[in-house]
């Protein structure tokens, strides 16, 4: 059966935060060359999918599975696969799938296309679209020979607000393997430090850049990060000088983020920070300098000096 597999990703029984945008890659896919739409979950988390329209959501159990391993995952997957022949199979572009993708598309003789960003539909064929040398170029990618065709899809690319609602199925799928086939033994799980701040949490983001010219000024910025109930954010420049801490960083180096509305103030739009804010759904920029390549990627755009514009946008907000 022909169809659109996106394989989500679960700890505990909770979807990875990108699961969700990786699903609705599928569903946008499927929808355009009208085909079904499947996911895969090993482990639990399957029921945080059932009010979406998913044609049948596999659930693939055995005691092996329940902790990751790149044998697991990809002997699983490759029975799931080969008993339902999906055109496309997807995945969110995790670490843990930058593990086991590649080695899973390598044993059924095919290649992944990572961290893709948007796609279209060409004389009715799916064109991937990913970035090059830190996002200075897009590539067109085309699948070659026969499905199932291989992708991860980057942080942000995708909205999950975007998924259409519905009903869902659960199949469970049983899975033929034994512990001789494992060959790696699962440890404790890296964890990152815990950060302060998780902007791919907030629903508007207020972004500085190097038009506010020294740190003292940065103050400014944040008081109109308040008034909008925002969290203050920063493009590479200013997190280098040491102005704010890294992880208020935005950009290919820093957080990529996806809010309702991303507040450019004195951001010129390098792609190195267009790449980690692209997905936002509202973006407002405010630059000086009328040629900034912000403009071209802003859904609203103020031309003026942010020490002049931004103090009037807060006494607006504030009445």
């Amino acid at each position: 059966m022909s169809g659109v597999l996106a394989v989500l990703e679960q700890r505990d029984g909770v979807l990875h935060k990108m699961a969700l945008e990786a699903l609705a890659a599928a569903q946008q896919i499927g929808a355009a060359l009208n085909l079904p739409v499947f996911t895969a979950v090993l482990g639990g988390g399957a029921e945080a999918l059932t009010g979406y329209k998913i044609d049948k959501i596999h659930v693939l159990e055995h005691e092996l599975l329940k902790d990751y391993t790149p044998d697991g995952y990809t002997i699983a997957l490759k029975q799931l696969i080969a008993a339902h022949h999906p055109t496309f199979v997807l995945f969110p572009h995790t670490y843990q799938v930058r593990d086991f993708a590649p080695k899973l598309a390598t044993a059924l003789g095919r290649v992944l296309v990572s961290d893709v960003i948007s796609h279209r539909i060409e004389d009715g064929k799916t064109v991937m679209v990913r970035q090059l040398f830190q996002g200075k170029i897009n590539a067109d990618i085309r699948f070659e020979g026969e499905p199932p065709y291989f992708a991860s899809i980057q942080a942000g690319a995708f909205r999950a607000d975007t998924l259409v609602a519905g009903t869902a199925p659960i199949d469970k799928f049983a899975v033929d393997l034994k512990p001789d086939q494992i060959r790696t033994k699962p440890l404790e799980l890296f964890r990152e430090s815990a950060r302060a701040v998780d902007l791919t949490a907030a629903d508007i983001i207020v972004s500085v850049g190097r038009g506010i010219k020294e740190a003292d000024n940065i103050p400014i910025v944040q008081k109109l990060a308040e008034a909008f109930g925002g969290e203050l954010a920063a493009s590479r420049p200013i997190c280098d000088n040491g102005w704010l801490p890294m992880e208020r960083q935005v950009g290919s180096s820093g957080q990529t983020v996806a809010p309702k509305m991303y507040v450019a103030v004195g951001i010129s739009g390098a792609i190195q920070h267009l790449v980690g804010m692209k997905g936002s759904k509202t973006i407002v920029a405010i630059n000086k300098d009328p040629e900034a390549p912000i403009f071209e990627v802003a859904d609203y755009g103020i031309v003026g000096d942010l020490f002049e514009v931004v103090p009037a946008l807060i006494e607006a907000l504030k009445k």
